[in-house]
């Protein structure tokens, strides 16, 4: 094969692989290897570490959807929590934890893994699961699991307080795996799952540490407390994801880790032009 032929092939395969990508072979969001295509983690689509953007995006972003069930469903836990105008039972949750933060936020998840995201598809299926389970849990009469734990145990709460404290220490394990995989993207994406990941141990904490065979509510406030801190970075977030310039008068600041591919990129750049 003479030099000339050999160029006319590599030019072949370097133009098929283009188009292949631009005809969404390879998939929305695939990763590749070549840092210098990719960009940077962004909690506007639930992306943790770097990606590829799709020039011919088909479907829509679910992410800043997901986001936002679990953002309305957390605030309304953490004002339950926090004793907000005195309101103290939990019965307000079902709703929305069913609807919004459950149903909406697992098709969120759903649409997510059509997209090949998979960290979001993960995490807004496994909360929207969540949520779900929260509102069964909380029914009116519906399971009666709080009635029938309370019967085993001789008419006490106990057994209910320290089976729900175990349900939100495995939702602890879980989000701290989750918050683990964001160190190394943007400060409002990490701060999240941090603060998600503080109010539900505290919630656990505070229905497993009783005090006078109540749950201990010092420990509930500051857990709502971080709920609610968390609802509005998920609505922070959400609203990174949503808005343009031809939606928005402003972009919302990506602030990037120091050791984060993102800022180590701008330090070599700075420092190459220095």
């Amino acid at each position: 094969m003479s030099h000339e032929e050999a160029i006319s092939v590599k030019d072949t395969h370097q133009s098929d692989s283009t188009d292949d990508y631009n005809a969404g072979h390879f998939g929305p969001l695939a990763h590749v290897n070549t840092a210098s295509s990719r960009y940077p983690a962004f909690g506007g689509d639930l992306q943790p570490g770097l990606y590829r953007v799709p020039k011919d995006r088909k479907l829509a972003n679910p992410a800043p959807l997901g986001l936002c069930g679990f953002a309305l469903t957390t605030f309304i836990l953490g004002c339950i929590n926090m004793q907000v105008r005195g309101v103290t039972d939990p019965n307000i949750i079902v709703g929305p934890a069913l609807a919004y933060g459950g149903f909406v936020q697992l098709c969120a998840g759903m649409w997510e893994m059509a997209v090949g995201n998979t960290f979001g598809a993960t995490v807004l299926s496994s909360y929207g699961g969540f949520w779900i389970s929260l509102a069964i849990t909380f029914i009116p009469g519906g399971f009666n699991i709080m009635g029938a734990l309370e019967k085993a145990d001789n008419g006490e709460p106990t057994m209910f307080y320290n089976s729900f404290a175990l349900y939100l220490f495995g939702w602890f394990i879980f989000t701290t795996l989750i918050t683990l995989l964001t160190l190394k993207s943007t400060v409002a994406f990490f701060s999240l799952f941090f603060f998600v990941d503080i109010a539900i141990l505290l919630l656990a904490l505070g229905y497993l540490l009783q005090v006078d065979g109540m749950p201990n509510e010092k420990l509930l406030k500051a857990g709502g407390l971080f709920a609610i801190l968390g609802a509005f970075l998920a609505w922070y977030n959400a609203f990174a994801g949503i808005a343009d310039n031809s939606n928005s008068f402003f972009l919302p600041p990506v602030v990037h880790f120091p050791w984060s591919e993102k800022k180590r990129s701008s330090k070599r750049a700075t420092e190459g032009e220095v």
